[in-house]
């Protein structure tokens, strides 16, 4: 199982020096994927959760790919609504093109009403507009050979039953995000229920975690996967494994700005759970 990396490319901490550092420390613990967010206008109802400055998520993996080497590079997860759907197509084939093959792109229906309105994309349609983006997508890698888009795997993001059965449709992972490790292994099984009853491929599984690392065992029935002692977030893991996720991001940002201006406090987290990691395999 692949263990990556979400990196807050948003926030007052937030320039290419950290972004740079960010990247370095990632494929330097070993960890396999990094991935980072999308966001276009920063209305008022995003900068709450995610303020400026926010870099672009094409233009930072761009950026990043040319100063890693192996280090898969992702969206987690590019809001499929905001862009046409032939400009994504490009510009996720050049970067994997660019990249030697190793973009992964999550996608999503997104959440931000204000931002949907200062971009002129109707909110209420963003389901039907995330569907015919994705298939777009395809069809113009299918179809265009100067595309050069190789194997690009999509994840769709999202953890509505919308979110499932689009993933089968349309995509190659799933990517719930913050979850039980209770609620995910529900998930995985109404995964492939669902597949089999549509008779489809099932889709891989690719959660997102929110780490929060404790000193003493959280014993809250709804602790969230990736969150307490460094022995409990690795029985997590473990268990993911077990379930057959393909891939676990690890999200280390808990919600408060400030933390972008000491990213190494989630450095120091993400080398004692890689540590952790290796030690348990």
């Amino acid at each position: 199982m692949e263990i990556g990396v979400n990196v807050p490319n948003y926030g007052p901490g937030t320039d290419p020096g950290v972004l740079r550092a960010w990247a370095q420390t990632v494929e330097g613990l070993g960890f396999g994927l990094l991935m980072v967010s999308d966001h276009v206008a920063v209305t008022a109802d995003v900068a709450k959760e995610y303020p400026a400055p926010f870099y672009e998520p094409f233009t930072t993996l761009s950026w990043l790919a040319g100063m890693t080497r192996e280090l898969r590079l992702g969206t987690t997860v590019l809001i499929a609504p905001y862009r046409h759907p032939l400009l994504v197509a490009r510009m996720a084939a050049n970067l994997a093109d660019l990249s030697g093959g190793r973009l992964v792109l999550g996608v999503g229906v997104g959440w931000a009403k204000q931002e949907f309105d200062a971009l002129g994309v109707p909110f209420e349609q963003r389901g039907k507009l995330t569907d015919e983006t994705l298939l777009a997508v395809r069809e113009a890698w299918k179809n265009e050979a100067d595309y050069r888009a190789g194997y690009i795997p999509i994840w769709v993001g999202g953890n509505s039953n919308a979110a499932l059965r689009r993933a089968i449709r349309l995509g190659d992972a799933w990517h719930p995000l913050r979850a039980t490790v209770g609620w995910l292994t529900d998930a995985a099984e109404r995964l492939r229920n669902t597949a089999q009853r549509e008779n489809r491929p099932v889709p891989g599984l690719a959660p997102r975690v929110m780490v929060r690392l404790t000193d003493r065992p959280l014993t809250d029935p709804d602790r969230l996967a990736g969150q307490g002692t460094l022995d409990q977030i690795v029985a997590d893991l473990d268990q993911l494994r077990r379930l057959g996720a393909e891939t676990v991001l690890l999200d280390t940002y808990g919600g408060d700005p400030r933390e972008t201006q000491h990213p190494e406090t989630a450095w120091r987290t993400l080398a004692s759970l890689a540590a952790a990691w290796k030690e348990n395999r």
